[in-house]
């Protein structure tokens, strides 16, 4: 590694989850004081990394890889603790809330309890001239353009009963100047509503930060390499992406069949029009990236490949059998980047998403930019790969990221005892010189923990060693994913005697720990 990566990724190891997944009594993790304290167990196990999935609102099922705006922050994160705090809500009334599961995320009871009383601590606030002022400034910020389109959006989408913005009316589809004023004068005060709900998100998110790095740790974001067709993004930005005149896809993304489906992968996403963006010096993307980098300090690009070459799908093709591979934007938008950034090509702090079959160019185009990829433990075993799989601990490279598995994987006990082959398996126990494997889990972190890649992340539920009920997505289902959470138990305010603890001894055995190894 260059001297420069050194210094952006030295030998580290964190853990990968989502503030969905967190505990906390409100239906869904938040911001609040459950995600404290997971960063105190992240520094008490001498973790230096946290991972989360992508952080904007979502949209259809929920995920967070098909959300409303790439710029805008999840508001259902907002920790209604914390408004309490502030004085914009009373402990009554919070406590007042239907019963939530604490193991599974119960998104439509959660989004409905907390809007309402999101609207009854925007009324409190507006009475709060300190907090007004603090809100105006960080509204008016240059950061900040995106804000008026997207609440706007946000705006509209209700008014139209959530319905997409291609079946809205034919003047709000092409965004005419005098009907969108109009709107905004007719939806002002929730216009107003989402501006506020933005503001707290990131205010409590600014300070969840401080307090990771001010112990050491550091935010590793996630950013999908494509955006939601029912978003801020395409509505305000057609151009940049390839629609019909009505605003409706010609071509989808998603990638062939491979390990995760025989039918592959039919994600929905339009595709963009790369001329256009290399038109106008991919500044789009750059404002992305920019804003990524205002709230973590590491990006995951998630399907990195797309820039090399990227997989089209006619958009009435019901699965994604069918579409053919065209030329991505290559190493220019990356020169690109690095100029609009202010940052050289091997000082870009992003992780390279790199997972598929037959990569070819897409490997050399990481390797010449010089980003880390990924490597997939639960892929290393299997048994027609033998000792050449790339996955291997032995065949790692120091710029590289392991995973045991990632949130489209099963939890390693999960693809022990449900996914696995007895060829894997066998491979596995010879792989550790045992006869049986009995904590499948914990010999995949130790193997990870042991690799020369310079930063090694696990999943909480394979730190717990939780079975294929902990699942976070299975890709190809549209229905019922990203719910999983922990339990108020698995984050011990002391750490002794407990999972974390056996993490901890890992880490420093295997020179992971902050300032045991400098890289």
């Amino acid at each position: 590694m260059s001297e420069h990566q050194s210094e952006l990724f030295p030998r580290a190891s964190g853990v990968l989850l989502h503030p969905t997944s967190l505990p906390g009594p409100y239906g869904i993790g938040d911001l609040g004081a459950w995600a404290y304290r997971f960063v105190d167990c992240l520094a008490a196990a001498g973790q230096s990394a946290w991972q989360v999935l992508p952080l904007g609102p979502t949209g259809f099922g929920e995920s967070p890889y098909q959300g409303l705006s790439t710029f805008a922050g999840n508001t259902t994160l907002i920790s209604l603790d914390g408004l309490v705090a502030d004085g914009w809500l009373t402990a009554d009334e919070v406590a007042e809330r239907p019963f939530f599961s604490p193991r599974r995320c119960d998104y439509a009871a959660a989004i409905a309890f907390r809007d309402e009383l999101l609207s009854l601590a925007f009324d409190r606030f507006a009475r709060d001239a300190q907090a007004v002022a603090a809100h105006e400034a960080w509204c008016r910020h240059p950061q900040r353009a995106w804000l008026d389109d997207f609440t706007l959006f946000m705006a509209l989408k209700e008014f139209h009963g959530g319905r997409p913005w291609v079946d809205w009316s034919e003047s709000e589809i092409f965004r005419e100047k005098q009907v969108l004023g109009a709107a905004r004068s007719m939806h002002a005060t929730r216009i107003a509503e989402h501006r506020f709900r933005q503001w707290l998100f990131f205010r409590q998110w600014d300070a969840l930060r401080a307090y990771a790095n001010g112990k050491g740790i550091r935010i590793v974001g996630d950013i999908p390499i494509y955006v939601a067709h029912d978003s801020a993004d395409v509505w305000v930005n057609p151009e940049l992406f390839d629609l019909d005149f009505y605003g409706r896809p010609n071509f989808i993304a998603g990638v062939p069949p491979d390990y995760f489906s025989v039918t592959g992968q039919r994600w929905g996403n339009p595709l963009y029009v790369w001329e256009e963006h290399q038109r106008t010096g991919y500044a789009w993307w750059i404002r992305r990236i920019e804003a990524m980098l205002q709230v973590v300090d590491i990006v995951r690009i998630d399907h990195f490949r797309g820039f090399d070459l990227y997989y089209k799908i006619p958009a009435d093709r019901p699965t994604a059998q069918g579409g053919r591979w065209v030329n991505g934007p290559k190493i220019g938008f990356f020169r690109a980047l690095s100029a609009g950034l202010g940052r050289e090509l091997d000082q870009l702090p992003i992780i390279a998403e790199d997972l598929g079959d037959d990569l070819g160019a897409a490997i050399a185009l990481r390797d010449t930019l010089r980003l880390p990829g990924m490597a997939i433990l639960q892929f290393a075993f299997s048994s027609y790969e033998g000792d050449e799989n790339r996955f291997l601990p032995h065949n790692h490279v120091p710029n590289m990221v392991i995973y045991t598995g990632t949130h489209d994987n099963n939890t390693v006990w999960g693809w022990w005892t449900n996914e696995s082959g007895p060829g894997e398996r066998e491979h596995l126990c010879r792989y550790v010189s045992k006869d049986r494997v009995d904590e499948p889990h914990w010999e995949l972190i130790r193997l990870g923990m042991a690799s020369p890649a310079h930063t090694f992340i696990i999943p909480l539920q394979d730190v717990l060693g939780l079975g294929a009920s902990a699942r976070m997505n299975k890709p190809g289902v549209p229905a019922g994913q990203w719910r999983w959470r922990c339990l108020p138990g698995d984050l011990p305010a002391d750490i002794s005697g407990t999972p974390w603890e056996r993490l901890a001894a890992l880490t420093r055995k295997y020179h992971r720990a902050p300032g045991v190894y400098k890289g």
